[in-house]
This record gives C-alpha cells, sequence and structure tokens, in this order.
C-alpha cells in the first residue's frame, strides 16, 4: 500500500496537469493573422480603425464559462488593455515629417466571425462605436474578433501621413490590408505581409522615387541569380568600353520588360513565376558554359566577341526583367500616383546596385587571376563553379514548374509573352544593325583622303 504522504503530492502534480490541459490554446503562436485596418484625417483628428483576430492576443486569459465561451461583460476591460498592448504600442502616424504623440483608444468591441462591418470605413466606425455583443450571444474566444479605435490629434486633415503598422508579434506570418481614406473620399489599399517600414500614404515624387531606388539597389545584393548572371557576363571583360556596352544592355533588356509587367502585359497564371525563375537559372548556366566553351584570351577580347556578348545580354536581360518585376509587383502599391517615377527609380537602384557589384567584383578578379589563379585556368574554374551552382538551380526549379498543371489559356497567354520577347528583340537587333552601320560609315568617312584645300 502507497505511504499516506504521496497522496497530497500525487494531488498537487494532478492539479498541475488539470490546469495545463485547460490552459486556452490562444497562447500559442498562430500561424497566420489577417489584419483589417482604416486610416482617415477628419479634421484636427486621425483615426484609425484596426481588427485583429482575438486568439492573436496572447498573454492575456479572457474569461470564460462553459465550454469556452466569453464573458462580455468581463471581455471589455482586458480588451482595451490587450488592444494597447498588441495594436496601439505598435502604431506610428507621422504627420508631414513629425510623429504624432498622444493616442487615444476611444473603443473597444469584441465582434463575431461573422461580422462583415470592416467592408467599409463607415461601417467599421460605426460598428466600433456602437453597442457591444450582447450578454447572451454564445461566442469562443478563438472564433471572436478585437476591433479598436485610435485617434490621434492632427493640425489639419490635407497634410502628408505616414504610417507604421508593425503587427509582425501577431503571429507567424501577418497579413495587413490597410485602407486610407482621404477627405474627398478617395481610397488608396496597400496590402503586405510583415513590416515593410513607414508607409507613406499620399507620398510626393521623389519620396516615391527615394523609396524605389533604395528597394532596386538591396533588390540587386539580395538576388544570389542576378548577382551570378552579372558575374559570368563581365568574367572575360575587364575594360571599361566592353562592361559599360554589357551592362547598359542588360540594364535596357530588364527594364522594356519590368515596364511591361507593370503595364499588366505579362501572364498572369500561377506558372509564370517558377517558369521565369526556371528560365534565369538556365541563364547562368549557358553563360557559364559559353565563357568554358569559347575560349579563353581573357580582357583583349576581339570587338565581335564584345558584339555577341552584349547581344546575349539583351535576351537574357529580357527574361531577368520578369524575376525583377515580381519583386517589384508588391512594392508598386507604395508609389502612390507616381508609377512612372517609381518604375524608373527602381531601374536606376538596379543600375547602382549593379555598378556596386562590379566595383568589388572587377578587383577581386583581377586579384584571382593574379595572385591564385591565371587566366585562362582561374576563369574556367570559377564559370564551372558557378555552371554547378546553376545546374542544381534549373534542375530543382524545373521539377517545382512540373507541378504546375498546363491549360489552353495558360499557353495562350504564354505564347502572348513570346511573341512581345519576339518583338523586343528583333528591335533590339535593329539597334544593334544600326549601331553597327553607323560605325562602319564614320569608319569609311576617317579612311577616304582629305581633300586639298
Amino acid at each position: 500500500m502507497r505511504p499516506p504522504r504521496l497522496y497530497p503530492i500525487a494531488g498537487v502534480i494532478a492539479g498541475l496537469m488539470l490546469a495545463a490541459a485547460e490552459r486556452p490554446a490562444g497562447h500559442e503562436i498562430p500561424s497566420d493573422v489577417t489584419v483589417q485596418a482604416f486610416v482617415k484625417p477628419e479634421g484636427r483628428r486621425l483615426r484609425v480603425a484596426v481588427r485583429v483576430p482575438l486568439r492573436a492576443m496572447r498573454d492575456v486569459n479572457f474569461p470564460t464559462q462553459g465550454p469556452g465561451y466569453l464573458v462580455p461583460a468581463d471581455v471589455e476591460p482586458l480588451a482595451r488593455d490587450a488592444a494597447m498592448l498588441w495594436l496601439g504600442q505598435n502604431i506610428d502616424v507621422f504627420e508631414d515629417a513629425s510623429r504624432i504623440q498622444g493616442t487615444e483608444l476611444v473603443a473597444v468591441r469584441v465582434s463575431l466571425p461573422s461580422d462583415r462591418s470592416f467592408a467599409s470605413y463607415d461601417e467599421a466606425i460605426g460598428h466600433v462605436t456602437g453597442p457591444r455583443l450582447p450578454g447572451t450571444e454564445r461566442l469562443t474566444w478563438d472564433a471572436a474578433l478585437l476591433d479598436a479605435l485610435f485617434e490621434y490629434p492632427i493640425r489639419s486633415d490635407r497634410a502628408n501621413f505616414s504610417v507604421r503598422l508593425d503587427f509582425r508579434r501577431l503571429a507567424l506570418r501577418v497579413t495587413t490590408a490597410l485602407r486610407f481614406v482621404l477627405p474627398d473620399g478617395t481610397i488608396r489599399a496597400f496590402e503586405y505581409t510583415g513590416d515593410p517600414g513607414v508607409i507613406r500614404l499620399d507620398p510626393r515624387w521623389h519620396q516615391a522615387a527615394r523609396r524605389f531606388v533604395t528597394l532596386g539597389f538591396l533588390h540587386i545584393l539580395d538576388g544570389a541569380d542576378h548577382l551570378l548572371f552579372l558575374l559570368c557576363l563581365v568574367i572575360p571583360f575587364r575594360r571599361v568600353r566592353p562592361l559599360v556596352l554589357i551592362v547598359t544592355s542588360f540594364t535596357v533588356a530588364h527594364s522594356i520588360t519590368l515596364m511591361a509587367s507593370a503595364a499588366g502585359l505579362t501572364a498572369r497564371g500561377l506558372w509564370f513565376p517558377p517558369l521565369v525563375e526556371t528560365l534565369i537559372a538556365m541563364s547562368i548556366l549557358y553563360m557559364a558554359l559559353e565563357n568554358i566553351v569559347l575560349g579563353w584570351r581573357g580582357p583583349s577580347h576581339t570587338p565581335l566577341d564584345v558584339r555577341r556578348r552584349w547581344i546575349v545580354a539583351f535576351a537574357f536581360g529580357l527574361v531577368h526583367g520578369f524575376g525583377f518585376s515580381f519583386a517589384l509587383g508588391e512594392s508598386l502599391q507604395f508609389a502612390g500616383s507616381h508609377l512612372v517615377a517609381s518604375l524608373l527609380a527602381f531601374n536606376l537602384g538596379v543600375e547602382l546596385g549593379q555598378l556596386a557589384v562590379l566595383a568589388v567584383a572587377l578587383p577581386a578578379l583581377h586579384l584571382l587571376f593574379r595572385h591564385v589563379a591565371a587566366e585562362p585556368i582561374g576563369g574556367i574554374i570559377l564559370s564551372a563553379i558557378i555552371a554547378h551552382t546553376a545546374w542544381h538551380w534549373t534542375a530543382d526549379r524545373w521539377k517545382a514548374l512540373r507541378e504546375f498543371p498546363w491549360s489552353l489559356a495558360e499557353a495562350a497567354s504564354l505564347a502572348e509573352v513570346v511573341r512581345w520577347l519576339m518583338v523586343a528583340l528583333v528591335l533590339g537587333g535593329l539597334c544593334w544593325r544600326l549601331v553597327a552601320a553607323r560605325k562602319r560609315t564614320d569608319a569609311a568617312l576617317r579612311d577616304l583622303p582629305q581633300a586639298k584645300t
């Protein structure tokens, strides 16, 4: 028989196990949460209405009864604390260049999951400031929604406003649907994942341009595939004149398809991004193999070789432009009404990023070929390493691409894209022919004997 002194210990352990079993699952970090928000300046105040699932409010034990139903009378005080902790402290509002102080939580409401009041700003405000749920409403805490209304003092509703809604702590993946309502009723919609930083709700053209220059510059530095392609392009050419021609050709080409994508002239199927990623990997593989197979004469390549390389750079640049557009697609919503300026700024940022990469890569290649492995062996080894990497990328991306089913509509969409690419290639070829003809004419004129005076 078990000694009597063990019974109290067993009772404590059983109690702890029971308490742990009854602990709400809301303390776990949700995997995916969507936040809805409205921002509108009205007279001398700016209103921010936010809706978030109540289950994202961790570390708050909302009182429940029975099988987990909320107690409406006891929820609101805790809901106010939760709204300030998880929402209010993570909202920054700026009027012109000044951060607004003095956050006021005007109202908090617990809502049914079937509530659709956040379909418009007026409905959302009317619901948050309206009557509470009746005490007889049976609502579980993990299905409820929390609505909150914040107000900020402003000098004028015509000022230039910016916000930062950083709700990343709510879940592993947080999607924020933000709508900015201008005083005249115009709505600008934003949807983003994570924290994109400060969002200028009505940016001036120079503010949008500055943001997209930075975006283009960072995209080049973060894109390993674009960096390897650029490296393959310039490994055999380390003189200024051929480099300018090759990199400019690549930039012009990706600018064409980038702007075409922004104008909606590309395929919209789910298969298109993995197709482009596969083609990008294949372009790197081709360039690396061309460096190996076509021989090696170091930086003293003939003009014919340079022309071949910039034509290839133009052709593959069209494909890489689609890749740039995928990175740009979600960010174009932050351009406001300055779409063209933002596209040009993004291209400028990409070009600056390429120049920064070349500024580092060219001295590194020079040192490599001088002190580690001389040409042509050094260039062939480096190209072989890149080819090996690109081959694995191609295989992996091709495998992912094959998972997408094809239909006649998608085939027609792809054919339309191919036609546009062919038009761009023809235009590029015509430009090349015109440049070559101009050079031949200038050379012929220089060779003519000077007329006697």
